[in-house]
């Protein structure tokens, strides 16, 4: 059976698709982006919690957490605790050595953001290196050398997210992170995407015929 060339137009998703296809059964792409106007600018429906609402007290091992549309979670084994201040508060937890986990994302989120170094007893901030590992089926992680309060650090997956861990460096002093940015894909390339899967659907089903 003789097959027609396709239009050209019909290309891009189609390469976009069989990419998305050889990609399922492996672990997906994450993305690092140090800059927050290159992260918003790759996603769709950004979403940010700044913890301001947030004072320096213990919450509990888990607090439940909204960025406009998306809910997360934030866990530490031994209690989430509130840093920073008197006007910009931040997320932080009870102690040094324990790494802190956002996870539970709501609504597909595919990429996560935002400020992250190290505070100390006082909940101030110290300047020493911060890693984050985030998960999507795989891992990456990324560490930050000499992390400041206006450090960014963001994530976009080619799959959902399932978690993404912040720890400092040797433990020295405490995680922290402030203005965490949660997101889904943009729109124009997750598009191109269904529509390319479409078209293979399509051509499977003609080739059957």
């Amino acid at each position: 059976m003789r097959i027609q060339s396709l239009p050209k137009y019909l290309l891009k998703p189609l390469c976009l698709a069989a990419m998305l296809c050889a990609t399922a059964g492996a672990r997906a792409d994450i993305t690092v982006y140090t800059s927050q106007s290159d992260f918003l600018s790759a996603v769709s429906a950004p979403g940010v919690d700044t913890f301001d609402d947030l004072t320096i007290a213990p919450y509990g091992d888990t607090v439940f957490r909204t960025a406009a549309a998306y809910n997360y979670q934030a866990y530490s084994a031994t209690g989430i605790w509130g840093a920073g201040g008197p006007t910009d508060f931040w997320l932080s937890n009870n102690t040094r050595d324990n790494p802190i986990v956002f996870s539970n994302f709501s609504g597909g989120v595919s990429a996560f953001g935002g400020q992250f170094f190290a505070s100390d007893v006082a909940g101030q901030f110290v300047d020493v290196n911060v890693g984050l590992t985030a998960a999507d089926g795989g891992t990456l992680t990324y560490n930050v050398a000499g992390a400041t309060t206006s450090s960014f650090v963001g994530f976009v997956s080619t799959a959902p997210l399932t978690s993404v861990t912040l720890a400092t460096d040797g433990g020295a002093y405490w995680p922290t992170a402030n203005n965490v940015v949660l997101a889904v894909p943009e729109p124009a390339t997750y598009g191109m995407m269904l529509t390319g899967v479409a078209l293979l659907g399509l051509m499977a089903r003609r080739r059957r015929g």
